[in-house]
Order: C-alpha cells, then sequence, then structure tokens
C-alpha cells in the first residue's frame, strides 16, 4: 500500500456546516412509470430479467424498481449494466456503465430484513419528521438520506463515491475500482505507512463531525484504497449530531477506527481519537 493517502484540500471544498436540507421522499416519476406501465417499460423490464446479473434478484425487484432503473437509463445515468459488486440483506450494488465513466449501482430491497434498525437511524434526524412506519417508506428515505450524505460529507471535504443520482430505491454513484474490481478495503490491504493513514482518518472523521453528521458504523471495512487515496464508504446508517444516539455512535466509531490502528502498531486510544474529532465545532442552530 503507497505511502500516499490522498488527503482532500479543504480550501478546494465548500465551507462545511450543518445545513439542513430538505429531503422529498414523497412519490417519484418511477413510481409514476410503474404505475402505467407502457411497451418501451415492458420490454426493458423483461431484458433486465432476463439479464444474467439480475436473475437472482427477480424475486426482489418488484416493479418499481424495474421504473426505476427505467427511469435511470433514459436520464442517461447508466447506459449498460455488469455484474454484481456486492451482495447484501438490505442492498444489491453493480457494476455498470455511465456517461463516459464506470458507476455503481446500489439496489435496495423493499422488503429489507432489518427496517426496523433502519427506522432506528432514521428516528431523530430533523431531515425525516413525521415519517410513516410502511417499509417502502423506510427504505426510500433512506436511500435519499444516503445520497444526502455523501453530499454533504463531500462538501466537507471528505473523499467519499460521489453521488450521481437516486430514484426511489436505487442509488448510482461514483464506482470505487478499476477493470480489475472493487477497491479493497483497509481491512483487507497491507498498511505500508499506518501512521499517516491515521491521521487521514481522523482528519476525515472531524470533518464529518464539523459537517454535522457521524459515520455510524465505521471501520476497516468501510474504507476502502484507491489509487493512492482512503475513500470512507457506506454513509447510509450516518446520522446528524442532533441525533439522541449520536455520541454513542460516534464513540464506537472512534474505537472501531483506534483498534484497527493499534493492531497496526500505533498506540493510539479511541478516547484520544474521540477527544481529537470532538475539537470541531458543529454548527448547533438546530439543537
Amino acid at each position: 500500500m503507497p505511502r500516499e493517502y490522498g488527503l482532500v484540500d479543504p480550501d478546494e471544498v465548500d465551507t462545511p456546516g450543518d445545513e439542513w436540507e430538505e429531503i422529498d421522499v414523497s412519490d417519484t416519476e418511477a413510481d409514476r412509470i410503474a404505475r402505467k406501465r407502457d411497451r418501451e417499460f415492458n420490454e426493458f423490464q423483461e431484458r433486465i430479467k432476463d439479464a444474467d446479473q439480475f436473475k437472482v434478484e427477480q424475486s426482489v425487484f418488484d416493479d418499481a424498481t424495474f421504473a426505476a432503473l427505467y427511469k435511470l437509463v433514459q436520464d442517461g445515468h447508466v447506459e449498460a449494466f455488469g455484474g454484481p459488486i456486492s451482495t447484501g440483506k438490505e442492498a444489491n450494488v453493480y457494476h455498470a456503465l455511465g456517461d463516459d465513466r464506470d458507476v455503481a449501482v446500489k439496489i435496495y430491497r423493499i422488503n429489507a430484513s432489518n427496517f426496523r434498525q433502519m427506522r432506528d437511524y432514521l428516528e431523530g434526524d430533523p431531515r425525516f419528521e413525521g415519517l410513516g412506519g410502511k417499509k417502502k417508506d423506510v427504505v426510500l428515505a433512506w436511500v435519499k438520506k444516503e445520497a444526502a450524505n455523501l453530499e454533504r460529507a463531500q462538501r466537507a471535504g471528505v473523499r467519499v463515491p460521489e453521488p450521481i443520482a437516486a430514484e426511489r430505491n436505487v442509488l448510482v454513484m461514483e464506482y470505487i475500482g478499476d477493470e480489475g474490481g472493487r477497491a479493497k478495503r483497509l481491512g483487507e490491504v497491507h498498511v505500508e505507512n499506518p501512521e499517516t493513514a491515521y491521521e487521514v482518518m481522523r482528519e476525515y472523521m472531524r470533518r464529518l463531525y464539523a459537517s454535522g453528521l457521524v459515520h455510524g458504523d465505521l471501520s476497516e471495512y468501510n474504507v476502502v484504497f484507491q489509487e493512492g487515496q482512503l475513500v470512507i464508504i457506506d454513509l447510509g446508517q450516518s446520522v446528524t449530531v442532533h441525533h439522541p444516539n449520536s455520541r454513542a455512535f460516534l464513540e464506537r466509531d472512534c474505537e472501531n477506527v483506534a483498534s484497527f490502528f493499534s493492531r497496526q502498531g500505533l498506540g493510539v486510544t479511541g478516547d484520544e481519537l474521540l477527544e481529537y474529532v470532538l475539537e470541531a465545532d458543529p454548527d448547533p442552530s438546530r439543537e
């Protein structure tokens, strides 16, 4: 693993702040397409169903999910689908060709088995006040939340996958990898210079906190190494600093990150990392 870890220059991004963006979780164009079936959509749906990489997913792709993919293709965000990058209980991620670049297409299952846990991360977030209890509402809000979190992290100068488009339960974002496959997770590579890697990680954690976000599930398995840079991924569960459990989530993140780097030979602790992150001062205007 090379010695350059590519800390993003904060002077090249907007001033971070705990701004409170409105997130619309109402019906999307994909819902309208699914309700009003047409010949072109039906033909697209049959092509996707017959594609090898999607055959195993027919049981979990409802009409509106196919409509979301159809809308993303129509809008030019996706031109051709590739194979799966990862599969999980909540979502599958696929490699695809976008507008002159590779993209990752993350498809959340509406019938996610742990949607109650999703709801725990959404409750207390002022961006989702009044959210209903239906599985569909929770999952669709989660996708909007992940896209919004990626945008906020990017504005704060944290290297994350660039969000490109979100449609219903489908998120299109920058593909982090190369022709050989997805980028390796931090826990999968030999860290040649753990001191520098740790400095980058703790700075990114502080920038996230300064922007009003806590990752909530940060460890060596949610950080990947790409072209000399550390990239933080999986921000769907990230919460604002106003979430009632944000401090507990931050403490857990600090313990996980410090534990990994202590195994690399560094004399670091979760308490020290927490103190460093908390030096940032997120905007308390909505507390």
